[in-house]
């Protein structure tokens, strides 16, 4: 996690676009990522250290393996899943961490059997999240989540971080609070989950007749920019924050400005820099439905104003105006970015996703 970071970090400092960027956060924005950077990257790292040596443990070779991918390959999903605790007291981003690193964990994992475990049936995908809203609610009995497979003995491995996530949010005063927003959130996850594993030609029509049933309220979105919203995970990070930062009157506004416009360009970022991977695995891969570039950077647009606009209507707006400068920087920063040539689409997008910020400074 450390070396992608640091990677990142030497990449945006030898870059006049990405310097821009950052600088347009204002002096406030840089100590801000210096804190994050300092403070919370180490913080996240240690916690998953300690989940990597669970995962070293799972007797299964293969669901071994799947955990061990998930950490190594998707560290940075641990650190931008914490960087609200940038904002947190030191206790308080220790505890936040305590529940955001298990849990980013369970989503990555999840993922990861999704994609690449050989024996996955298409039934098993529901059963196998029920694990997210169970760590979402303290009052849960973990278990049977691979009674529909796959095959294997993870050593408690999956139950083991339920329970870490259920033992911290039970020590989170007034947590009941967000049971109903974190209930929606597990669910549509799910939802996403499943359809988006389908076959290739079950997939998109399973995926549109889903958005009519759940997504129709948000007419401004696609199918499938709703079905990238429902798989981020910032709806959960939000209204968590909120609550650890004595915002309780303002977590229902949180959960409302990350879910869809935010949470969406969060797994279009995500979605672009696995361009290659995607294609090579045949996976559903939502940058790669717009019809064009020029379309897609429209969208990356609209998608960061709308969010943007509804920060500002939030207490401490500069807190998530800094999440989505510094989502986009690390993405549009990514080792993988340069891998694949994307370099100047980044750069464009991160001009979108800056103007868009600017205006609602």
């Amino acid at each position: 996690m450390l070396s992608d970071v640091r990677w990142a970090m030497n990449r945006v400092c030898t870059s006049p676009t990405r310097l821009a960027v950052l600088a347009h956060g204002g002096i406030g924005g840089a100590w801000d990522l210096a804190d994050f950077l300092r403070r919370i990257v180490p913080m996240a790292a240690r916690a998953l250290a300690g989940i990597r040596s669970l995962a070293e443990a799972i007797p299964d070779e293969r669901l071994r393996a799947q955990a061990l991918s998930s950490i190594d390959g998707k560290a940075y999903h641990v650190a931008g899943g914490c960087i609200l605790a940038t904002f947190l007291s030191p206790a308080a981003a220790r505890h936040y961490v305590e529940i955001v690193a298990p849990l980013e964990t369970i989503y990555d994992y999840l993922d990861n059997l999704c994609d690449r475990h050989p024996d996955v049936a298409i039934a098993a995908y529901p059963l196998l999240h029920r694990a997210i809203g169970d760590a979402l609610d303290p009052r849960a009995t973990a278990g049977g989540y691979y009674d529909l497979g796959p095959s294997g003995d993870d050593g408690d491995y999956l139950v083991a971080l339920v329970h870490r996530v259920q033992r911290s949010l039970r020590r989170l005063a007034d947590h009941e609070i967000l049971s109903t927003l974190f209930a929606e959130a597990a669910s549509l996850y799910a939802d996403m989950q499943t359809f988006v594993h389908l076959p290739p030609h079950e997939r998109d029509e399973a995926c549109k007749m889903w958005y009519a049933r759940r997504g129709e309220q948000y007419g401004a979105l696609t199918w499938y920019e709703f079905a990238a919203a429902a798989g981020s995970q910032f709806q959960v990070y939000a209204p968590l924050f909120m609550l650890f930062d004595d915002g309780r009157e303002a977590i229902a506004a949180a959960y409302g400005a990350y879910f869809p416009a935010m949470s969406a360009l969060h797994v279009i970022l995500d979605s672009f820099i696995d361009q290659k991977e995607d294609r090579e695995h045949g996976d559903l891969n939502f940058v790669a439905l717009y019809d064009s570039s020029e379309r897609l950077l429209e969208r990356v647009e609209y998608l960061a104003q709308c969010a943007a606009h509804l920060f500002s209507q939030l207490p401490n707006a500069r807190y998530h105006r800094f999440a989505l400068r510094v989502m986009a920087l690390f993405y549009l920063t990514h080792p993988k970015v340069y891998a694949q040539r994307l370099d100047k689409p980044a750069r464009t997008m991160l001009r979108l996703i800056d103007g868009a910020l600017e205006e609602k400074r």
